[in-house]
């Protein structure tokens, strides 16, 4: 292994998907698991570069990413030890593009997506990327033979999840280049294949290119771009303050740790910037922040120390400046419950105001929570995410009211109405939400003082079944159009610990109310206590209940304008 011989090179997409590559992923490999978020991202990253440039032939080269490879020199083959949901991605998109441009536009992407067999060189048609040998049936036929695509938006209960996100992808990726003219797209399709960037790694052995993979990704202590602002931040100020300046700097860092204070410089940037990130934190922090606050002595009083200390309060839910105090802390564990972090400039940019007291920001994080909390319901992707955070910090910046009806803080009348009916959908199918709006509902209905920190876990129960017995009660109380209407929606679901979850099951009703209630050393959830007030469960009390929940809601968030 010692004499393996490693390259490593800069190509564009147009270089790696030709003759010169066949990318197969092997079986050890974990499925292809990248969500809309992640696919929107990169699509949205893409169509802003393509646009950066007045022509193509100014525009800047975009990296996006490295991949590594098992693949002998001169050999196509190439095993993918590391790049996998990025060539999928890739692929996803290239086999979209293809059916929303001109048809010498179409067939040049044919090329990039299916390798033409040639006798002389004794290649045989084959499509450039293989997936496991579990999904690539269902990727070659629907992803990349161009007949299969127009069938993606009529597929029903597709599994495993692998696939579901090839179809969930693409159909995102359909919808955002439908809203696209003929010349953007074509502009996408020629700034992907010629201004973007992998690096290939590859070596002939999978020792070899794991090692290279573990090395990539592993998060050792070498210099952050911390580390490097800190060297010119310091430098800059003159030597008789630096001792005093570098120690206020460490403390910060050290209460904070290294990996939050490292998240602490994203999220000042955003503050300044107020757009999405496109190049790298340190080109970007020194030209939105830095420019802006050149005297290193100024940015660590006035910026680092006020908002290190923000955000120490915020991510912690340590507040402990007022009467509100309490009120304050739930809100901020609300929202460091959304499984994102894009809410905490807006926050830490409030708290870090000198004259930000209790009452203003209880009024302020009561409205960003509704926000956060609407937008995650309403599975609104991370690109426009920080773009309403971008545009809330602009008000805040320019002291516009925040709360007037047109502030980018409040819900519109169309997003209050959203939000309801997303509510009033199905909300177990949607993973990443059904915890959070469950809980937040159980926190109401205990007049919002119930802490879910002593469960030692909590799931997401079904009163009716998914799958009763066809010869219980439950397929006479219901037919089966009502249990495919209301099993996963708002009224049929409760919290159980873990524990109980596995053995309530199944069980008739009354007989699933026992296991919900036996005793334990811990109060049940206020939204599985309600089950115990019916004697019985029918279309008619899940209608009612439907109702009574879409109101706590609509009273919590103030979605009643909307709901009339």
């Amino acid at each position: 292994m010692a004499g393996t011989k490693i390259q490593a090179a800069e190509h564009t997409v147009g270089e790696i998907f030709t003759d010169d590559y066949h990318f197969t992923i092997p079986r050890y490999q974990r499925p292809y698991a990248w969500t809309t978020e992640q696919a929107g991202e990169m699509f949205d990253d893409l169509l802003a570069a393509s646009r950066a440039k007045d022509s193509l032939t100014e525009a800047d080269p975009y990296f996006l990413g490295s991949i590594v490879l098992v693949k002998e020199e001169k050999q196509a083959l190439a095993e993918v030890v590391d790049g996998q949901q990025r060539l999928t991605t890739l692929t996803v998109l290239l086999s979209v593009l293809r059916d929303y441009v001109s048809e010498p536009f179409a067939d040049s992407l044919e090329k990039r997506i299916f390798q033409k067999g040639d006798p002389i060189k004794q290649t045989a048609d084959q499509p450039r990327l293989r997936l496991r040998d579990q999904d690539q049936g269902f990727f070659e036929k629907y992803v990349q033979e161009r007949s299969g695509n127009g069938a993606l938006s009529s597929l029903a209960n597709v599994s495993p999840d692998s696939r579901l996100r090839l179809v969930e992808n693409a159909l995102l990726l359909k919808a955002r280049i439908a809203e696209l003219e003929m010349a953007q797209r074509e502009r996408l399709v020629s700034f992907i294949d010629q201004h973007t960037y992998l690096v290939v790694v590859s070596t002939a052995d999978f020792e070899s290119a794991y090692r290279i993979f573990t090395v990539l990704n592993e998060r050792g202590l070498d210099l952050t771009h911390t580390d490097i602002l800190k060297s010119e931040i310091i430098g800059s100020i003159p030597d008789i303050d630096q001792d005093a300046y570098t120690n206020k700097w460490v403390q910060e860092e050290d209460d904070l740790g290294r990996n939050d204070f490292g998240d602490l410089f994203s999220h000042i940037r955003m503050v300044y910037a107020k757009t999405k990130a496109r190049e790298s934190i340190l080109k970007e922090f020194r030209a939105s922040v830095l420019q802006k606050v050149p005297d290193g002595k100024k940015f660590i009083d006035d910026v680092l120390v006020p908002f290190s200390d923000a955000f120490e309060v915020v991510t912690r839910s340590g507040y402990a400046g007022g009467p509100d105090a309490e009120a304050i802390n739930r809100l901020l564990g609300w929202l460091n419950q959304l499984g994102n972090t894009d809410w905490i400039p807006p926050a830490i940019g409030c708290f870090s105001r000198p004259t930000a007291d209790s009452a203003s920001l209880l009024r302020f994080l009561t409205d960003l929570e509704r926000l956060a909390g609407s937008m995650l319901v309403r599975r609104v992707d991370i690109t426009r995410r920080v773009e309403r955070y971008g545009r809330v910090l602009d008000w805040m910046e320019n002291d516009r009211d925040l709360y007037s009806n047109e502030s980018p803080l409040q819900l519109s009348a169309v997003e209050q109405a959203e939000t309801l009916g997303k509510l009033d959908a199905e909300i177990y199918t949607v993973l990443r939400v059904r915890l959070y709006v469950l809980q937040r509902l159980d926190s109401a209905l205990s007049d919002g003082g119930a802490s879910y920190d002593h469960y030692p876990s909590i799931s997401v129960e079904h009163v009716l079944p998914q799958n009763p017995a066809a010869d219980s009660g439950w397929t006479t109380a219901f037919t089966a159009q009502e249990r495919a209407y209301w099993v996963h929606r708002l009224a049929n679901l409760v919290l159980l610990s873990k524990r109980k979850n596995s053995q309530a099951g199944n069980l008739e009703f009354e007989a699933k109310k026992t296991k919900y209630f036996e005793k334990t050393s811990w109060a049940p959830f206020v939204l599985t206590s309600q089950v115990a007030a019916s004697d019985v469960w029918t279309p008619a009390i899940l209608e009612e209940r439907q109702e009574t929940l879409l109101k706590v809601f609509g009273d919590l968030w103030r979605l009643e304008a909307a709901a009339a």
